[in-house]
């Protein structure tokens, strides 16, 4: 049976790891031409490894990338239309922790850091994803990660919420400009997914505590959002724009308070600094006093 993305391409930013790489491997998987970009080159040559051993090394490429750096953004996409000749969907889905402790003891460099990351990244994809899929003049999606900390308090750090909130709403701003020329607009809320950048290594603690704080009882993993991904890309989601999808395991329906549950908002008072996630890059931690 043929994959649903055959002949389609795809550019996939934070793609060297945990949400990014189980999509790339999934749309690799429906057929598809997949760029993965990265700023962490290490782990971006691990999903290229993967994506070989499946047999899929002629339909997938790396570039080096910042998300915050506007001709990084604009090289990637090149790469995609000089090597496969086209666009079809790019899913801006690249994400650190960012900054985090009270808000009295944030710097404006951390904070800035994090909206550099996940939200000037997402503004930068949309603004070039769009002009080559306008350009191409056969429509396309264009798919945002998100996250349930953006839709209420206390399910993350102040910062990285605040970031998120902003990409939903960017992401449904976006969509009344881009309908017109056939572009979707859409954005994911993951809940707690198993990956490197929440887990950081501590998987069976971690898996512990997100079967006990969602009601769905599996334990999320990047495989969920890919498949979420997957949707979004295809034309069974044609007539879906500007929305914001859930996929968390019931954390939402529960009112999960997740900083709360796993005592977070607490430590998030003793200590301050920027997370850099999955980068490679080195994060600060300073003792609040």
């Amino acid at each position: 049976m043929a994959g649903r993305l055959v002949g389609k391409v795809a550019v996939i930013t934070g793609g060297g790891s945990g949400i990014g790489r189980d999509t790339a491997l999934r749309f690799l998987e429906e057929g598809a031409r997949v760029v993965i970009a990265d700023l962490n080159e290490a782990t971006a040559r691990e999903t290229l490894d993967l994506a070989s051993r499946a047999g899929h090394g002629t339909h997938v490429r790396f570039v080096r990338t910042d998300v915050a750096a506007e001709a990084d953004v604009e090289a990637m996409l090149a790469l995609a239309v000089r090597e496969f000749g086209r666009l079809d969907c790019l899913f801006n889905n690249a994400g650190v922790a960012g900054a985090f402790g009270p808000i009295t003891h944030q710097t404006v460099e951390d904070w800035d850091y994090t909206f550099a990351v996940l939200v000037r990244g997402v503004f930068l994809g949309v603004k070039h994803g769009a002009r080559v899929l306008k350009a191409q003049g056969h429509g396309g999606s264009i798919i945002n990660t998100a996250s349930i900390a953006g839709l209420a308090g206390g399910d993350g750090p102040v910062a990285y919420s605040a970031a998120k909130a902003a990409v939903i709403n960017l992401t449904r701003a976006v969509a009344l400009e881009l309908a017109p020329h056939y572009i979707r607009v859409n954005a994911i809320c993951p809940g707690g997914i198993a990956t490197p950048l929440l887990h950081r290594g501590n998987v069976e603690a971690t898996e512990a505590l997100l079967q006990k704080l969602q009601p769905w009882p599996e334990v999320g993993r990047g495989t969920h959002i890919a498949g979420a991904a997957l949707f979004l890309a295809t034309e069974d989601a044609r007539f879906m724009t500007g929305a914001a999808l859930v996929v968390d395991g019931g954390l939402t329906a529960a009112g999960s308070g997740v900083m709360k549950t796993f005592g977070l908002d607490q430590l998030m008072q003793t200590g301050a600094g920027v997370d850099r996630g999955t980068t490679g890059l080195e994060g600060t931690a300073r003792p609040v006093v």
